[in-house]
């Protein structure tokens, strides 16, 4: 077997070849017992290297055997430069669909030798990549536990720029949890540690994009919308994939307020035109629909676009209200002639089935949305007209009233004079 040494030519020789010979080549390179600089250089791009030859070929195990195989290699170069080249590989991991529990194993080995080598530096930052793995897999209690830890003693190291990730993991963590006072503790956190230091754009636009998240739960979506504005400003000049979602929280705040016209002039503008596909056409969707204030149209933008809209919690979540609000609407418009119709001829109306219609129009009557009730025997609604309030009560209640101040001023006179 032709043994390569870590030579540049062996580099070159590597980077012609077939991707399986070049990847044999590169394992080759990193078996090289020289440790002078230059083969410790050549190490390291061979590494690099051989990570996106691993990928393209979505091996994910093997680059996890990589970076157990590198750990003689890591005492011979900075610790630096051994931060750069683990985060390296498990974002490489991160590239392959479908590798959640691998990097979240991969992270738990690396956090285990980080704490026995006393790499304090590495440990806190795979650390906190393993809580926001474990918030995707959807494993709160462990990823707020390891959060809990790592921020006070990030806090206690004032590593201001760790501690803004930190913060920002826990406010997203907060919020999946329907935690809103500690998601919006967790952000300003974030926000006052940002504004001691220099903030990278994408970072800025992840904490404009969270507090844009938080104001939209609070129906704050004026404010909301400015949020997913700038974050959507960062996003788009660094040509990042959340831009389009910052997009359609945007178009999504424009519906809520009931300006979905504006939703077409956003999308057309010449910022909104570079993201055209199916997340923008699913806002335009809806935004049709509430302005025809059509059920039938919601529902079918709800059903054509069901990986954008209910797959998305955060959209998912306003659309809910919105439909609830539209459905009231509707009913309301429709049963506003009758004194008593059957519930069978207003779902024909709305185009709904009739179990479904009933339900709603019985949560209305609690909600007093309207006077009426349902005779479920006869299958009818009926409706009753606004009781109109009697002056006299109102009349009774101011005399009463000033009875009352009569009485306790006479009572304070006779005071006095008895005294």
């Amino acid at each position: 077997m032709v043994s390569y040494p870590a030579t540049t030519e062996t580099l070159s020789l590597a980077q012609e070849a077939n991707s399986s010979e070049a990847i044999q080549i590169l394992y080759q390179v990193l078996e090289d017992p020289s440790s002078s600089p230059e083969a410790l250089r050549i190490k390291e791009q061979a590494i690099t290297n051989l990570c996106d030859r691993l990928t393209e070929e979505k091996r994910g195990e093997d680059l996890r055997t990589l970076l157990t195989k590198l750990r003689p290699f890591f005492s011979l170069i900075p610790k630096a430069k051994t931060a750069k080249i683990v985060r390296g590989i498990i974002d490489a991991v991160a590239k392959i669909p479908g590798t959640t529990d691998l990097q979240i194993t991969l992270c738990k080995e690396m956090v285990e030798w980080t704490r026995a080598e006393k790499r304090t530096f590495l440990r806190q930052r795979v650390e906190a990549r393993l809580a926001a793995l474990l918030m995707e897999n959807k494993e709160y209690v462990e990823a707020l536990a390891l959060l809990s830890t790592l921020v006070k003693e990030v806090r206690r190291l004032d590593d201001k720029l760790l501690l803004v990730d930190i913060d920002l993991l826990e406010s997203k963590l907060h919020f999946s949890l329907r935690n809103l006072p500690k998601a919006k503790a967790a952000l300003t956190a974030a926000r006052t540690a940002a504004n001691a230091i220099y903030v990278p754009p994408a970072q800025q636009g992840t904490i404009d994009l969270q507090s844009g998240i938080l104001h939209a739960e609070e129906k704050d979506y004026k404010t909301g919308y400015s949020y997913f504005f700038e974050a959507f400003e960062s996003f788009n000049a660094l040509g990042d994939p959340r831009a389009v979602f910052s997009l359609k929280y945007m178009l999504l705040c424009k519906i809520m307020v009931s300006q979905a016209d504006d939703v077409a002039g956003i999308i057309s503008s010449k910022a909104g035109l570079q993201y055209v596909g199916p997340d923008l056409d699913a806002m335009k969707a809806v935004a049709d629909a509430h302005s025809k204030r059509s059920l039938k149209l919601f529902e079918n933008a709800l059903r054509d676009y069901k990986a954008q809209l209910e797959d998305d919690p955060i959209v998912h979540r306003h659309l809910s209200s919105l439909y609830d609000t539209l459905l009231e609407q509707n009913l309301c418009r429709l049963i506003e002639p009758f004194s008593r119709v059957e519930i069978g001829h207003i779902a024909e109306l709305i185009g709904l089935p009739v179990d479904h219609v009933e339900k709603k129009l019985s949560q209305m009557i609690l909600d007093k949305k309207f006077a009426g009730t349902l005779d479920q025997g006869a299958g009818c609604l009926i409706i009753f007209e606004d009781p109109k309030a009697d002056a006299i009560y109102s009349a009774t209640l101011d005399t009463i009233a000033n009875m009352g101040k009569v009485v306790d001023s006479l009572y304070v006179r006779s005071a006095k004079i008895m005294s």
